[in-house]
């Protein structure tokens, strides 16, 4: 059983999977890679959430507030032992029903075009998420991609 905690990302037990994550992408995307650090996720307009398994840290994501009506999913990442086991599913499960009870009217993301991003690319389409054009401060490339949620 998995169990979603609302969390601090600057915690210790978050830093390690999210180090992992940072390096990552930037060893990926580079300049093109949005991911927020622990000091971006713990901003006021930032909710954090960790996912756990008995003792152990599984995943964690966030949604960030762009508007009143408009949430964007940030920084969604399964530890590496865990993936493929519905981590990422339960999470974003949880970021758009958090979404809705909020009163959101749109959940966007953006994420990357290599083949690590496909298996999240896959998740976020099967929850109906559909391409869109880039939104909030982004800038297209050809590491990027932006997809949204009509809720």
């Amino acid at each position: 059983m998995m169990q979603i905690r609302k969390d601090d990302a600057t915690a210790s037990h978050v830093a390690p999977l999210l180090a992992h994550h940072l390096a990552e992408l930037r060893s990926h995307m580079a300049e093109f890679a949005f991911a927020l650090d622990a000091t971006g996720l713990s901003a006021p307009e930032v909710t954090f959430w960790t996912a756990w398994r008995a003792e152990s840290l599984v995943g964690f994501v966030a949604l960030k507030q762009l508007d009143p009506h408009h949430g964007e999913v940030k920084s969604m990442r399964a530890a590496p032992e865990a993936r493929g086991t519905g981590v990422g599913r339960t999470l974003l499960a949880h970021v758009i029903a958090t979404a809705c009870a909020r009163g959101y009217k749109r959940l966007s993301l953006e994420t990357g075009t290599a083949a690590l991003h496909q298996p999240a690319v896959t998740l976020y389409r099967s929850a109906g998420f559909t391409a869109c054009a880039a939104f909030a401060d982004y800038q297209p490339s050809p590491h990027n991609q932006f997809l949204t949620l009509i809720l």
